[in-house]
């Protein structure tokens, strides 16, 4: 199989995720008159997921570059700390789970310790605020900060 066709396999396969996620985010009811609606943002995801996977489709890359073993455990750790996050979310709570998660996000891609833990901890803390204070949309605070 060539490399290029991995591309449009992959296109393929992103491209069938976005318009599951597009029907998906339909089905989102909400009780009072909100005009977007709770499956604008899902449909927001959707639209730019299936743009880039069209693209891959069409254009792949002439010459894509494999993995190699040594890079691929960074992409399994990453995929680990994406796969944990869900998980601990609600026990910990929003920033410090957020916060973790971004520090060890940080590292993975070759961050120094302390550009890793002000990132995490800007990432974290600064979306809470955003989402609770101004948003006004209530995120778990965890039993640290509740």
């Amino acid at each position: 199989m060539s490399l290029r066709l991995s591309d449009r396999i992959a296109g393929a396969i992103l491209l069938a995720l976005a318009i599951w996620y597009w029907i998906a985010a339909g089905g989102y009811v909400v009780a009072y008159g909100d005009p977007a609606g709770p499956s604008l943002f899902p449909r927001m995801v959707a639209v730019p997921l299936g743009l880039f996977a069209a693209f891959l489709i069409i254009k792949p890359d002439p010459d894509p570059i494999w993995f190699r073993w040594p890079h691929v455990w960074g992409q399994f750790a990453m995929l680990a700390v994406l796969i944990a996050y869900p998980f601990v979310l609600e026990p910990a709570g929003f920033p410090l789970s957020t916060s973790v998660a971004a520090v060890f996000l940080a590292r993975i891609l070759g961050g120094s310790w302390l550009q890793s833990v002000l990132t995490g901890l800007v990432i974290g803390f600064g979306l809470f605020f955003l989402f609770d204070g101004v948003f006004g949309l209530p995120l778990p605070m965890g039993p640290l900060f509740g």
